[in-house]
Formats: structure tokens, sequence, C-alpha cells
């Protein structure tokens, strides 16, 4: 199997760890290659994520080493994380079961896909979400106002610090945190959840994404769209930002993990 590993690069012992997998999966007749990033502090060669043709990513690292995989991803290649972060809520195996599973995954192994959130402004693409969206004010301590239109009605008009346009995926990140529920990610469907709202009846919403959804800013305060904590885009005061369901969906190697089990084991961690 070609296999392109991928370690978070601020840690010494995930980044040794990923180099001795590295020499034990190519001792079981894999093909490994590193990305470019873990390739530089290794000290050797590697491939960029833009660009990789692999059968499987295997990432060692926590969310935000998989969610800045995704992005950097041109063309989605099915992915596997290996939990070296504090929860990890994508990661499905541990550091010592690692090699046991990769080796032991078939060449026609189950893939497992995850609706994405496009974001467009004007028609213009601003980037797809794997977890979440944040927009949030340029100024601290300042709020903003919103009106979420479905369908062509104006369905919530609020203030808030902020606004959360989650995937069901990440509805265990930043969404539950805020107050979110906790959502099935079989399901399609958007996730809203205001920040700090101004007015107690402002909750919550999953909206299906077979709906037309606009988010219009009406605040004179400048705001930022973060996506995934990972991309940050810079919105006018009175711009509208169209969400839809991304064509390109996630694509995860299906672990064999219970959803909710698997939660209830990290939350209790927490």
């Amino acid at each position: 199997m070609n296999i392109l590993l991928v370690s978070r690069i601020d840690d010494t012992e995930a980044l040794n760890f990923t180099k001795n997998l590295a020499v034990d999966l190519q001792s079981s007749g894999h093909k490994v290659n590193f990305d470019s990033e873990t390739a530089k502090m290794l000290g050797t060669s590697g491939l960029a994520l833009s660009k990789a043709a692999a059968d499987i990513v295997v990432i060692v690292g926590g969310d935000g080493t998989i969610l800045r995989c995704f992005q950097q991803m041109k063309r989605q290649i099915p992915l596997i994380g290996i939990n070296w972060g504090d929860v990890a809520f994508l990661a499905d195996i541990e550091p010592s079961h690692a090699l046991a599973f990769l080796n032991a995954l078939p060449q026609n192994f189950v893939v497992e896909e995850r609706m994405r959130i496009a974001f467009f402004n004007n028609g213009v693409h601003l980037g797809d979400a794997l977890n979440e969206a944040l927009i949030v004010t340029t100024r601290p301590a300042k709020m903003l106002r919103f009106s979420i239109d479905v369908d062509g009605i104006t369905a919530h008009q609020f203030r808030a610090d902020g606004l959360l346009i989650s995937t069901p995926t990440g509805s265990t990140a930043y969404a539950m945190s805020a107050g979110g529920p906790i959502v099935d990610p079989l399901i399609q469907g958007f996730l809203l959840v205001p920040l700090a709202p101004y007015m107690l009846s402002s909750r919550p919403h999953l909206i299906s994404s077979k709906r037309q959804v606009r988010i219009k800013l009406e605040s004179v305060k400048a705001a930022n769209l973060v996506i995934d904590g990972q991309r940050t885009v810079e919105l006018g005061t009175d711009d509208v930002i169209e969400i839809k369901q991304s064509k390109r969906p996630a694509l995860f190697v299906d672990a064999k993990r219970n959803f909710f089990a698997k939660v209830d084991s990290k939350l209790r961690h927490l």
C-alpha cells in the first residue's frame, strides 16, 4: 500500500514515532513517503500534500493537524488519524495499535465520507470546512448583527459576539463548547451556533443541507471568517455569505469505531 505519513511538527516525540513507524511499515512491504513539512523536520525529502498521490494518508497528531491536512489536500485522499493530541475527536487509533491496524488494513478498505461546508461570498468560493467556520469581529469585545435567511425567508436576526457554522463532524469541537448539540455525522446539515448572543432566544439551529442558507452581516464593524482554524478571510460590513454542502467530502478510513461510543469515551477524558 502507498502510505503518506504526516506528523505534528511541534512535538519531538510525535516526529520520532512517525519516523519509526515509517521504518516498520516499509519493513512490512508498504511504500512510505512523508509530507514535505514532516520531512523537513526529519531532515529528509517529502511530498507536498497539495500534490500527493497515495492510497492513504496517516496522520500522527491531534485534530489541528488533521484539519490542516484536509485544508492542504487539493484532492481528497482517505485519511486515518493516530491520536497524539489532548482529545482528538477526529483521530481513531492509538499509537500502540497503529502498526497492527495499518498492516491488517485490506486494499479495499471501507471509506467513510464526512460532509464539508463550502462558503461563498458574492459567488466567490472562500473555502471548505470540515469542522466549522467562525464569523467574528476584528475588534475584541464588540458584537455583530446577523440575519439568517433560509430558502429566501429571514428565519432569525440577532446580535452576538460571533457565529459558528459547523458540520455534524464539527459538532464535537468549538460548537459543543459554545452550547451546541452533538450531531450524528451521518446527518447532512448545517449547525449554526451563536456565540454569547445578546438575547437568550437566540438558540442553535440545525438546518438541512438541502436548503438555501445565507448569512447576512448587518453591522458597521468589520469581521473575519475563520475556516477550520486554518484560514482567515476578511469580510465587509454588509457581506452575504452563502453556505452549501461541499462537492468534495472529507474521506476517512473506517476504523469500525461506533461514533457515539467514541464520543462518550473521549468526553470522559475532558
